[in-house]
C-alpha cells in the first residue's frame, strides 16, 4: 500500500487535486482510498435517520451497510485527535491512500502551495514534503531539489506517483496491525468473486 499526504493551506486546491488524482490513478487500474481531516463538528448523519437515533441513543459505534457501501461512524467517548497511522490502520487494503489535511503527519506528502494565498511554504521546514505542486514555481520562496509539479497538470502529478511508488510505500508504526477486513475483500471488489 502507498500513502502521501496532500498538505496546505486552505484554498490552495489541495480537494481538488486529490479528486482529479483519484480519477488518474483509478484509470491506471489502482484501487484508491482517502483520509481527509474535517472539523470538529462535522457529520455524515443528520436528524431523524435511523443511525442518527442510534447514536443519540449513546451507540459507540454505529455501522450502516448495504450491498453497495458501507459507513462506520463512532463517537469518541472523550474528546481526542486520532493520528493519521491510526485511520490508516481502518482501512481495507488497497493500492492507494490519499491523505487531505494532516499537515504535520509523519509521512511522505505532497505540499499544494499557491503564491496567491500569500501563506508560508511548508517544505522550508518539513523533512516529510517529498514535492511540491504549485501553479508559481518561479515565485518559490527558496529553490528546491524536491520535484516541483503543476498543479494545474493532473496527469503529471498521477504520473509522478505512479513513477515514484517505491517512495511512497507505506511502513505502519504499529506492525503487529494487519490492515482491516473482516470481510472477504475480493468479494468487495470484485462482484464475481464471493
Amino acid at each position: 500500500m502507498k500513502v502521501v499526504g496532500f498538505c496546505g493551506y486552505s484554498g490552495s486546491g489541495k480537494t481538488t487535486l486529490v479528486e482529479q488524482l483519484i480519477v488518474q490513478l483509478r484509470l491506471a487500474g489502482q484501487r484508491v482510498s482517502v483520509v481527509k481531516h474535517a472539523h470538529h463538528q462535522f457529520d455524515i448523519d443528520y436528524p431523524g435517520k435511523d443511525s442518527w437515533r442510534h447514536r443519540q441513543a449513546g451507540a459507540f459505534e454505529v455501522v450502516v451497510a448495504s450491498d453497495r457501501r458501507l459507513a462506520k461512524i463512532r463517537e469518541y467517548e472523550v474528546q481526542m485527535e486520532p493520528t493519521v497511522h491510526q485511520l490508516i490502520a481502518e482501512l481495507v487494503e488497497c493500492d492507494w491512500v490519499l491523505v487531505e489535511g494532516f499537515k504535520h503527519a509523519d509521512i511522505c506528502k505532497i505540499e499544494v502551495w499557491r503564491a496567491q494565498t500569500g501563506k508560508p511554504a511548508q517544505y522550508l521546514h518539513d523533512p516529510f514534503v517529498t514535492a511540491i505542486a504549485t501553479d508559481s514555481p518561479d515565485r518559490l520562496p527558496e529553490p528546491t531539489l524536491r520535484p516541483v509539479l503543476d498543479l494545474n497538470d493532473p496527469d503529471a502529478v498521477a504520473q509522478h506517483l505512479l513513477d515514484n511508488q517505491h517512495r511512497y510505500e507505506y511502513r505502519s508504526p504499529f506492525p503487529d496491525v494487519e490492515p482491516r477486513g473482516g470481510l472477504d475483500e475480493a468479494a468487495l471488489f470484485d462482484p464475481a468473486a464471493g
